[in-house]
């Protein structure tokens, strides 16, 4: 069994995968030293690696259970994308621009997510990476006692009013469609590690004064966004970037909607609810 060779890229997150072609993707060992290695990094990078949807597809089916998004051969890709002729959420995908865990108003977020540049942006366009795993680390000892009492409503409205602060009746009515969902500030992970729970999503903390809980809530992404605690990856058409949802905070910096920006996602499933 080789092992992978891993290069370190930023304080308690992110690391770029070496010596990784289709060949190697075929080896039997390789899932089990890939999801290794996103459980000890929390994002990993595998520049020019160029996979066709076919490709990732299988590669995602060997790390886990694939979420599935519409129909055909091909079902379990997702574009990335803010032109609306190729994605027609593409507005609604403006909300990935501010920090954010994805799935905070399911019951179980996604495991992870995998993401290939087919197109990259001009200008913007790259993605960050933060660990809510290190923000909780990053806690004194009070904090982390006090916290662990806390609970936070999560709703898809509070995203959306970052980017749209001014929405139709038919807008509202769409992001209120989906119920909110209240979480345990701090993730008690089956694996014994703990997170924070924060994000574009956190709408208030349950109990707290609105002002009060709005200062916590922005005071903790903050300090966990901190620029030495994020890793910008810089796309270049051919990259793939795996990380894990449960443990990591990520957002897309913000780019022209007529970019041709096209990445492709896949979703592996989450077996494992905030608790």
């Amino acid at each position: 069994m080789a092992a992978l060779t891993i290069e370190k890229l930023a304080e308690g997150v992110g690391a770029r995968i070496l010596d990784v072609d289709g060949d190697r993707l075929a080896d039997d060992d390789f899932a089990g030293l890939c999801l290794e290695a996103l459980e000890a990094n929390g994002v990993l990078v595998f520049p020019g690696l160029a996979l066709d949807d076919e490709t990732q597809v299988a590669l995602s089916h060997k790390l886990g259970k694939v979420e599935v998004f519409g129909q055909g051969p091909l079902a379990e890709i997702f574009r990335v994308t803010l032109d609306p002729a190729k994605n027609p959420a593409a507005a609604y995908l403006r909300g990935t621009f501010d920090w954010h865990i994805d799935g905070c108003t399911d019951d179980i977020p996604i495991m992870a997510t995998l993401l290939s540049a087919h197109a990259v942006a001009d200008s913007g366009g790259e993605t960050e990476f933060a660990s809510s795993y290190q923000a909780y680390e990053d806690l004194s000892i009070e904090e982390k006692q006090r916290f662990e009492a806390l609970r936070v409503v999560h709703t898809i409205e509070a995203s959306q009013r970052l980017v749209n602060h001014d929405p139709t009746p038919e807008e509202l009515a769409l992001w209120r469609a989906r119920p909110a969902k209240e979480h345990p500030l701090v993730w008690r992970h089956r694996s014994g590690r703990r997170s924070l729970v924060l994000g574009a999503t956190a709408d208030h903390v349950v109990g707290m004064d609105p002002h009060d809980s709005r200062a916590l809530l922005d005071d903790l992404l903050a300090r966990s966004t901190s620029p030495g605690r994020v890793y910008r990856h810089h796309w270049e058409v051919g990259d793939l970037v795996i990380w894990d949802n449960r443990g990591v905070l990520h957002r897309a910096c913000r780019y022209d909607p007529s970019s041709p920006r096209d990445m492709h996602r896949t979703t592996l499933a989450g077996d494992e609810a905030i608790q």
